[in-house]
């Protein structure tokens, strides 16, 4: 495999990458660079030009390019390990939730870099992180509510926006099911945040009393959970 790599204006370094299994000019950009795959025949000016044709996608790829990499091996929830696996050609690119696993196929050529595999794996891993919160976390809510003494209405799993958890007047909480990249400790502060909304409902000097009645680390624990963002998805509605 052939590689070489140039100094595009505006864009910094892109690797042109010569393969067997090539059979047109590709170009992807993901956080770990720019590339262009090409057919062994094709020469290193062509894909040069193929890049600097497609400069305009290429800078607005780079801008989106604020979500961690999704790797081989990563942990995704509390459950799942993420495995890419290459397939031969003609075999469907799919990705798959095992109990254990999150499968993510690569086509021939393609890498787990590449923005289109990112995308499989994020969907793949989401749906992981759906089916751990829907199992793990309504027991444990209930666990808490006994013990504190406290009655909602009914819990869901959603993928929120930008809240860890949500609950409305008719004591109906929703909870992210990004929370299962979160430690325990403030998985089971976000639970309690919200038994106390059915309480009261908003952030006054009650809301605090009956938290931190159940968790005296309430303000400590809350401070800490500003700083976590969903390593998977980065809070994509």
């Amino acid at each position: 495999m052939a590689t070489k790599t140039i100094e595009l204006a505006g864009v910094g370094p892109v690797t042109l990458v010569k393969r067997a299994q090539s059979r047109n000019l590709r170009l992807s950009v993901t956080p770990s660079g720019v590339r262009v795959s090409m057919p062994r025949w094709t020469s290193f000016s062509s894909g040069q030009a193929f890049a600097i044709s497609n400069i305009d996608w290429i800078l607005q790829e780079l801008a989106k390019q604020s979500q961690p990499l999704i790797e081989s091996g990563q942990r995704a929830g509390k459950l799942h390990y993420v495995r890419f696996e290459q397939i031969l050609s003609g075999q469907p690119v799919t990705s798959r939730v095992t109990a254990t696993e999150v499968i993510v196929r690569l086509k021939p050529g393609e890498i787990s870099t590449d923005q289109n595999a990112q995308k499989r794996a994020q969907s793949a891993c989401i749906r992981a992180l759906k089916r751990e919160a829907e199992r793990l976390l309504p027991p444990r809510l209930q666990n808490l509510a006994t013990k504190h003494s406290k009655q909602y209405h009914s819990v869901g799993v959603k993928q929120l926006k930008r809240r860890w958890g949500s609950c409305d007047s008719h004591h109906a909480i929703v909870l992210n099911l990004f929370l299962m990249e979160l430690p325990w400790e403030h998985i089971d502060y976000v639970l309690m945040h919200e038994l106390a909304h059915t309480l009261e409902m908003n952030h006054g000097p009650a809301f605090w009393r009956v938290l931190l009645a159940m968790e005296p680390r309430a303000r400590h624990l809350s401070k800490q959970l500003r700083s976590h963002q969903p390593a998977i998805g980065a809070w994509q509605a």
